[in-house]
C-alpha cells in the first residue's frame, strides 16, 4: 500500500462536540432565551454537517446570534480536551507517534482546535481550520473570509494546498469531509462514527470507522493493534451489571446486552462474531456452543461457579474463562444469617397467615440462634465469612471440607460429615458445583440430623435430593429449610417454576439471589470486566480458572505474541528457534503450563514479516496464537 496520509476533521472526531456549539453554551449562559437559540445554533450545525446549507452561511448564521470573547474561548478549550474522543484518549501515544502522517483539517476556529490537537501531539502546522476576527475589546466580530475553509468545497481546496503525496484518505463525520474525495483531493472517504452516526454521510462512504485504532489498522499504520477494539463484539447475557458494559464499551468495545439466558440453538446463532461473552449461572455454555464461537476469546462467568461452561472444549479452542470466586461472598453470608434467624423463628409462617388476614402470635417453636450448634459443609470463602459472623451472634460453629483449612475464631473440624450432620442444629452448605457433589445430601445424610434441624443450601442446585428433603419436612424430622438453589431453574422471568418443596411450612424459597445485591453485582461486574480487559489487552490470564495463569508486565516499544500450545516437550525451543532464525531479539517472556496446556508470552523488538507469524501458527501442538501489537 503507498505511503497513507489521514485528513481528519475535528468536530464529532477527534472530540466528541461541536466546538462553535460548546462556545455557544457559554456565551449564552446569562441569557434567558438561552436553551432555545443554543437548540437552534445546534440545529443550524446539524444543516451544515449535513449539506443542507454551505458552511459560510453555517459560520454567518451563528456567529451573528453569538458575543463571544477570549474567555469564552479559553472556557471552550478547557471543555473540548476533556471531551475528546474515547478512543483518541485510549489511543493517545498511538496518534503522537502517527502524527506526521495526520493533518486535522476543519471548518472549525483555530483558536480551539489547534490546543486540542496539541494534547494528542498533532503540530499546529499540520492543523488547517478558520479563524475568528477580533475587536480591539477582545470580542468576535467575525471570521476570515479569505481562508478557503469558509467556503463552500473549501476542504478540498484546503487539501490541494498541502500538495500531499501518496495516498491521502478523508476522515470525518460530515458532509464537507465527504466532499474531499468528490473533488478529487483525496482517494477515500472514511465516516467516522465513535460520536456520531450521520445516515447520508455514512451511505457515501467507501468505509466506516468508529474508533482511531480501527483507523489506523485498516492503513497498516505504525503501532496499529492486530485488531481494533471497535470491531470486536462483548455479548452480556443476563442481566450483568451496567458497570461491565461501562468498562467494556471504554475500553472501546462494541457492547450488546440481553437481559434472559438463552437457550443453546439461540446461543449458537448469538455467538457468532462475538469475541467476549458474559454469562451469569443459567447460560450453558456446552461444546457445540463454543464450536459455533468463531471468533471468541474469552468467555466471563460474572458468578463464582463456571461448571455451567465445558472447561475443557474452551481450553481446546483457546478461550479463556474467567470467574468471581469471592465478590458476593458477603452478599452470600448475610442472607444466610437472616435465613437462619427467620428459620429458627418460624417467622415466615407468621407472615403467611397475617397475609391471609389472620393473627399468628405464639412462641412454640420458636428458639434462638445463640447457644445453637450450626454445621457448614464446605469452608471455603463463603463457609468461613458465615462462621466469623455465626460466632459473634453466640452460635457455636463446626466445620467439613475435604481440604485442609485453619478455622477461623473458634470453629471446630467435625470428624466426618456424617459427625457434622448429627450434631448441628442448623446445617449450612457452601461446596463446590462438581458432579461428584451431586445429591451429596440425600435420604440417609437427611435421617442423621438432629430432629427439627434446620438445611440452608445456597451453594447449587443438584447438591441436595429435594425429593428427599421435602419427604424430611413433612414428616418433621427437619424443622425447616431455606433453598435458594435448585437442579432445574428458569432461564427468565417469565418461565413457570416447580418445586417438590412449594407450600411445606417453614420453608424459605428464594430464586437464586445469594449474590444478588447491588453491591455483589457491581463488584462482580467490575472484577469480571477487567480481567476480560486485561486477557484481551496484555494476554494476562490471572485469574483464568482453564489456562495456565500469567502476568507479564507491558514492555515499551515491543511486539506481543501470545502462543497456548497442548503441554508435551519442545514447544518453546520450537518458538524461540524460529525467532532466532529470523533473527528477532525477545525482550521478555513468560511460560507457564498445567495438566494439559502450555501458555508463553513473548515480547520483541523488532518488526517481523507474516511469515514469522504463520510458522509461529505452525508450530506442533498450536492451540491458538494471537498478535497482540
Amino acid at each position: 500500500m503507498d505511503a497513507v496520509t489521514l485528513i481528519l476533521d475535528f468536530d464529532s472526531t477527534i472530540v466528541a462536540a461541536e466546538g462553535l456549539d460548546e462556545i455557544a453554551k457559554l456565551a449564552l449562559a446569562k441569557d434567558p432565551e438561552a436553551q432555545a437559540k443554543v437548540l437552534a445554533i445546534e440545529g443550524i450545525t446539524r444543516d451544515g454537517m449535513e449539506g443542507r446549507i454551505g458552511i459560510d452561511v453555517s459560520l454567518e448564521r451563528r456567529l451573528a446570534m453569538l458575543t463571544i470573547t477570549k474567555a469564552h474561548v479559553a472556557a471552550c478549550v478547557k471543555e473540548l480536551k476533556r471531551r475528546i474522543a474515547p478512543s483518541f484518549r485510549r489511543h493517545k501515544a498511538l496518534v503522537k507517534r502517527n502524527a506526521s502522517r495526520i493533518y486535522v483539517v476543519s471548518s472549525g476556529f483555530r483558536e480551539y482546535v489547534v490546543p486540542v490537537c496539541a494534547e494528542l501531539g498533532i503540530p499546529e502546522d499540520h492543523v488547517l481550520a478558520n479563524a475568528f476576527t477580533w475587536t480591539k475589546d477582545g470580542v468576535v466580530s467575525g471570521f476570515d473570509r479569505k481562508s478557503p475553509l469558509a467556503r463552500v468545497n473549501g476542504k478540498s481546496e484546503a487539501v490541494r494546498s498541502l500538495k500531499l503525496k501518496g495516498r491521502v484518505v478523508a476522515v470525518g463525520d460530515g458532509a464537507t469531509d465527504c466532499e474531499i474525495r468528490d473533488a478529487g483531493a483525496a482517494a477515500e472517504f472514511v465516516a467516522y462514527c465513535e460520536n456520531i452516526e450521520r445516515e447520508g454521510v455514512v451511505a457515501r462512504a467507501d468505509r466506516v470507522v468508529r474508533g482511531v485504532d480501527e483507523l489506523l489498522w485498516i492503513y497498516s499504520l505504525p503501532g496499529a493493534p492486530s485488531y481494533p477494539k471497535s470491531r470486536m463484539v462483548a455479548l452480556l447475557l443476563e442481566n450483568i451489571h451496567p458497570d461491565a458494559a461501562q468498562r467494556l464499551e471504554e475500553e472501546g468495545y462494541r457492547v450488546e446486552a440481553i437481559s434472559d439466558a438463552l437457550p443453546e440453538e439461540e446461543l449458537c446463532r448469538a455467538l457468532k462474531g462475538v469475541s467476549i461473552l458474559g454469562i451469569r449461572s443459567k447460560t450453558r455454555l456446552t461444546r457445540t456452543a463454543l464450536a459455533h464461537a468463531d471468533r471468541l476469546l474469552a468467555v466471563g462467568c460474572f458468578c463464582i461457579g463456571t461448571e455451567q461452561v465445558d472447561l475443557a472444549a474452551a481450553q481446546e479452542r483457546g478461550v479463556g474463562v474467567f470467574n468471581a470466586p469471592y465478590s458476593n461472598t458477603r452478599s452470600v453470608v448475610e442472607l444466610a444469617i437472616g435465613e437462619i434467624v427467620m428459620l429458627l423463628r418460624r417467622a415466615i409462617e407468621s407472615d403467611r397467615v397475617l397475609h391471609a388476614g389472620g393473627w399468628r402470635k405464639s412462641a412454640q417453636g420458636c428458639t434462638e440462634v445463640r447457644g445453637k450448634t450450626l454445621g457448614i459443609l464446605g469452608y471455603g470463602h463463603i463457609g468461613s465469612q458465615l462462621s466469623v459472623l455465626a460466632e459473634a451472634m453466640g452460635m457455636q460453629v463446626l466445620y467439613h471440607d475435604l481440604a485442609e483449612v485453619m478455622p477461623l475464631g473458634n470453629a471446630r473440624k467435625a470428624k466426618s460429615m456424617a459427625d457434622l450432620l448429627s450434631r448441628s442444629d442448623i446445617v449450612s452448605v457452601h461446596v463446590d458445583g462438581r458432579r461428584d457433589n451431586t445429591h451429596l445430601i440425600g435420604e440417609r445424610e437427611l435421617r442423621r440430623m438432629k430432629h427439627g434441624a434446620v438445611l440452608l443450601n445456597l451453594s447449587r442446585g443438584h447438591i441436595i435430593d429435594l425429593d428427599a428433603l421435602a419427604r424430611s419436612l413433612r414428616s418433621g424430622h427437619l424443622g425447616g429449610a431455606a433453598v435458594d438453589v435448585f437442579p432445574h431453574e428458569p432461564n427468565s422471568n417469565k418461565e413457570p417454576f416447580d418445586t417438590p418443596l412449594r407450600g411445606i411450612p417453614n420453608t424459605i424459597l428464594t430464586p437464586h439471589i445469594g449474590g444478588s445485591t447491588a453491591e455483589a453485582q457491581q463488584g462482580i461486574g467490575m472484577f469480571v470486566a477487567s480481567r476480560l480487559v486485561e486477557y484481551v489487552n496484555a494476554g494476562t490470564t490471572a485469574g483464568a480458572v482453564n489456562l495456565p495463569e500469567i502476568a507479564l508486565a507491558a514492555t515499551p516499544r515491543a511486539h506481543r505474541f501470545l502462543h497456548l500450545h497442548r503441554n508435551q516437550p519442545g514447544v518453546l525451543a520450537q518458538v524461540n528457534g524460529i525467532l532466532a532464525r529470523h533473527k528477532i531479539n525477545i525482550l521478555g517472556q513468560s511460560l507457564r503450563t498445567d495438566e494439559t496446556s502450555g501458555y508463553v508470552i513473548t515480547d520483541v523488538n523488532r518488526s517481523y514479516d507474516e511469515a514469522v507469524i504463520d510458522e509461529l501458527k505452525a508450530v506442533v501442538a498450536t492451540i491458538r496464537f494471537r498478535v497482540l501489537y
